[in-house]
């Protein structure tokens, strides 16, 4: 099975070349420069830490280069890298922390209030400071690094099915739970995507979501490293700035998800940037709307759509930039080596026909080992014969092209007939006075369900619901059309780009209170 040491067999194959360029700081460096660090990091962790394969180490901090030393670490020495998710409470940090066991945290100095709070409640063997120590007794990581040498270091080979990291869900549907990432996964997912999205060794992309997050430091930063090409790294997504650095940096490749794109889109830099060097885009996280496509390809821009999730790689689909433009709003066919098939709801397999929906099921070598400490939900999701059921409904065509039709919990029926959100959504995206929508199935006593929809109108001028519900009408059957639009400043979203869904059905469950979803 192909894995091991990442970075390291980069650095020894192109030491010199360009690894990492830091916006933030415009620091620069070589894989060899990269790699030194990422062992420097190894050592710290056994020797100063005294941590051993398989204990579990915490990183709760922004994108910033430390960060990667530590994911480059844990590949190195078979620790386990839990990276926190910013954003959330100290509440529910400590939730994780509880359910990880983790026995150090590395805490970026811009979350000190979070941490303090964490200190507060839980107790670690080492807690380390990526800028200034909280406390005394807290290690600073700069400090800690500067007495340890990076020479003479042999890495231990790393069991295939080992975990490599935890990556925590974002618990929008209830309790986050801890993915499993085995070393076997990260590497073959970062081959399997420089071969079949043919990245190259001057490839240069830039990554701006958060590296807590899969698809920021699987999607593009593995197989970019595979591949010998740069990345660079921005702290946080700032529009201005990602402009700047696709110009500056001559920026090749770049990954984004739907709100990114329209974002890039609607900054006064995208009818004047140089694309000239581009390759292509790439969007993931949530369906990419036929219209951004079309408005890319009018810059002369490539702009494809991928899938994948943290459970089954990020990256499962391929497609290339001729069949993005013939296939508008596929995800492309599977990569080589990843199975996939559709399932109906008695589990029985559904014919490749663009009409025909079914849940997709995915395997290969791109799975993951299911969920820490949570062997029922692993067994709910990844079944005896090795198939992950996603919980993502899709449609195949007779050439074997994806459509992702949206999840299966979005899924209403209405008169006894499926609706699928997504394709209403796609539709709303299309009005010209719409910058968002979401659609949600709620309770009705004729239909069973109807559909609600959440509109962020795209001005000061909010368009009204039956100029909506006639623009509609002639795209989508009837009993598609939503039956209410409540329209609010901005959608609930995870940092990924996804719908938070479960906030508009608890806020359509209180209707009537002054809370407002986006707002």
């Amino acid at each position: 099975m192909i894995h091991g040491d990442i970075l390291g067999e980069r650095a020894r194959l192109s030491p010199d070349d360009a690894a990492l360029i830091y916006v933030s700081t415009q620091q620069r460096f070589t894989y060899r420069e990269l790699n030194d660090r990422a062992v420097a990091c190894a050592r710290f962790w056994l020797e100063r830490c005294c941590l051993t394969k398989g204990d579990r180490v915490g990183i709760l901090a922004k994108n910033r280069v430390e960060f990667l030393d530590a994911f480059f670490a844990a590949g190195k020495t078979g620790i386990i890298l839990v990276p926190l998710n910013t954003r959330l409470t100290a509440a529910e940090l400590g939730v994780i922390l509880k359910d990880s066991g983790i026995r150090a945290l590395l805490y970026d100095g811009e979350l000190a209030e979070k941490v303090q709070q964490l200190k507060r409640e839980h107790s670690l063997e080492h807690w380390i400071a990526l800028d200034q120590p909280l406390d005394s007794s807290d290690l600073r990581y700069a400090n800690c690094l500067a007495k340890i040498q990076s020479s003479g270091w042999a890495a231990a080979p790393c069991d295939p099915e080992g975990i490599y990291c935890l990556l925590y869900t974002s618990g929008t549907t209830g309790k986050p739970k801890g993915v499993m990432i085995p070393h076997r996964m990260v590497t073959w997912n970062g081959y399997n995507t420089a071969v079949c999205w043919q990245l190259r060794e001057d490839d240069v992309s830039p990554v701006f979501t958060p590296l807590y997050h899969a698809g920021g430091l699987a999607a593009f930063l593995v197989p970019v490293f595979i591949a010998g090409g740069t990345i660079v790294l921005h702290r946080e997504f700032d529009v201005h700035e990602v402009w700047e650095s696709i110009q500056k940096q001559k920026c090749t490749v770049l990954l984004g998800v739907p709100t990114i794109f329209k974002m890039l889109l609607e900054s006064p830099e995208f009818g004047e940037a140089d694309l000239s060097h581009v390759r292509w885009f790439i969007s993931g996280g949530a369906p990419l709307p036929v219209d951004l496509i079309d408005a890319y390809r009018a810059r002369g821009v490539i702009l494809k759509q991928g899938y994948g999730l943290t459970e089954v790689g990020v990256n499962c689909f391929s497609m290339s930039p001729e069949e993005a433009i013939g296939k508008p709003g596929s995800i492309g066919r599977p990569m080589m080596f990843t199975q996939a098939r559709l399932l109906d709801c008695a589990g029985n397999e559904v014919p490749q026909d663009k009409d025909q929906v079914g849940e997709l099921c995915l395997r290969g070598p791109h799975v993951c080992k299911g969920y820490w400490n949570n062997p029922q939900a692993t067994a709910a999701a990844l079944d005896s014969d090795g198939w992950f059921h996603t919980g993502d409904l899709a449609r195949c065509d007779e050439e074997g092209f994806y459509y992702i039709a949206g999840r299966s919990k979005d899924m209403f029926i209405s008169g006894g007939v499926n609706v699928y959100p997504a394709e209403i959504e796609a539709e709303l995206l299309r009005y010209p006075a719409v910058r968002d929508a979401a659609v949600i199935g709620v309770p009705d006593a004729k239909w069973g369900e109807v559909g609600v929809a959440f509109v962020v109108p795209a001005s000061s001028t909010v368009p009204s619901a039956d100029d909506l519900t006639s623009f509609l009408a002639d795209k989508l059957a009837k009993y598609k059309l939503p039956r209410d639009f409540i329209f609010v400043d901005s959608l609930p979203r995870t940092p990924y780009g996804k719908v938070v869904k479960t906030e508009l059905r608890d806020w359509f469950e209180r209707r009537g209170t002054n809370d407002v979803p986006g707002t």
